[in-house]
């Protein structure tokens, strides 16, 4: 059976081939009451930083899993980093948005409060709303199998977006997907230049025009998938799945 399980602290422990690698509380719930886990299966155990322990369970019961070490293997962060900045949206399209990245290999996500975002993240909505995305984050990670478990980062707006892209200690790519735009996004050499491109993507109404020029200024290129016009839900994934076959990860 292919499944992931998540322990945090895995990388803390000394792991060789035997030991006994123990999960508990609700990862273990998930794995027996869920997946059905049963002894004498294969598994995986993962930290969501790179480490992923496969064994063979030797107990399962309901508040815990055990699994006897075959083999374990430390996975680099793939780089360049896509990070997916992704406008809020009403429904459930941003949730949608951020789940397909996560098992299409996004590195990280940012959650954008874009002027014609519908969704607002204010008050006590702010810590759900990163909360519940992150949820949704490492679910994504551990159904796609990831060593690496995408980082939800706290949400920003226009200011705050610009800020991070310009900040000359972190240097950093922006693509805001557009569909306007004369160049498209398979003709950007993407393994070239920093190590981290953002791939900004707008709300249901789309990126408002004032945004777009303060992106631009900022060093933004604006760029295209194709002549269809995609939801917010899709054209993340989308561009993902792009730079993925440039990058030569698939």
């Amino acid at each position: 059976m292919s499944s992931l399980f998540l322990r945090d602290d895995l990388a803390v422990i000394p792991i060789e081939t035997g030991d006994l690698v123990e999960l508990s509380g609700d990862e273990a719930r998930h794995a027996v009451t869920v997946n059905r886990m049963r002894v004498g299966e294969h598994t995986t155990i993962g930290d969501g930083r790179g480490l992923m322990v496969r064994g063979v369970v030797v107990k399962a019961e309901a508040k815990q899993l055990e699994i006897a070490v075959e083999s374990s293997e430390w996975h680099d962060e793939p780089t360049p980093r896509l990070v997916l900045v992704q406008a809020l949206a009403k429904g459930d399209r941003d949730e949608l948005a951020i789940q397909a990245a996560t098992e299409l290999g996004v590195s990280a996500i940012v959650p954008w409060q874009a002027e014609r975002s519908v969704s607002r993240w204010s008050g006590p909505k702010v810590a759900k709303g990163v909360e519940r995305w992150t949820t949704i984050v490492r679910e994504a990670a551990k159904q796609s199998i990831r060593p690496w478990v995408p980082v939800v980062d706290d949400p920003v707006d226009t200011k705050a977006l610009i800020a991070r892209a310009t900040d000359r200690e972190a240097p950093t790519r922006i693509l805001v997907l557009e569909p306007t735009a004369a160049d498209r996004l398979s003709s950007v050499d993407l393994a070239s230049g920093p190590g981290t491109t953002l791939l900004v993507v707008g709300p249901e109404g789309g990126i408002s025009p004032r945004e777009l020029e303060l992106l631009t200024e900022a060093g933004a290129q604006l760029v295209r998938l194709g002549d269809e016009v995609l939801r917010t839900s899709t054209a993340g994934p989308a561009a993902i799945a792009v730079a993925n076959v440039a990058l030569g990860r698939w």
